[in-house]
């Protein structure tokens, strides 16, 4: 292998990678051969060196030299987990799909001070 310190942040296999939730990051390096997994596994030692995202690179890695196959797919495709805004479709909030507007206690409104509790 090459040196694999020199490698930019914009070089690697899935761009902003370091972005991502640790339990999404195992299924998205599964596409990745490993070379690949070799470059960002040195980036990651090198960078931020977080274990829990080493030991998932290392078992990937452990996978492939036993023989397991990359998979099909683009590890750097869409995220989900960051898109921003919310999530699209969803229902609309008016006065007709509200829920029923909730009484105070028979004690008191607790936020209200002129009300006894």
């Amino acid at each position: 292998m090459s040196d694999q310190t020199s490698v930019e942040r914009d070089a690697l296999p899935i761009p902003d990678y370091d972005h991502l939730p640790v339990t999404g990051l195992g299924h998205r390096i599964r596409s990745l051969s490993a070379e690949q997994l070799g470059t960002l596994l040195t980036y990651e030692q090198t960078h931020g060196n977080r274990l829990p995202v080493v030991q998932v690179f290392q078992a990937r890695l452990t996978e492939l030299e036993d023989g397991a196959e990359p998979s099909d797919g683009d590890a750097s495709g869409l995220a989900p987990e960051l898109a921003s805004g919310g999530a699209e479709g969803g229902s609309v909030v008016s006065p007709q799909t509200q829920g029923p507007k909730i009484n105070p206690p028979s004690h008191g409104d607790p936020t209200n001070p002129a009300q006894p509790r």
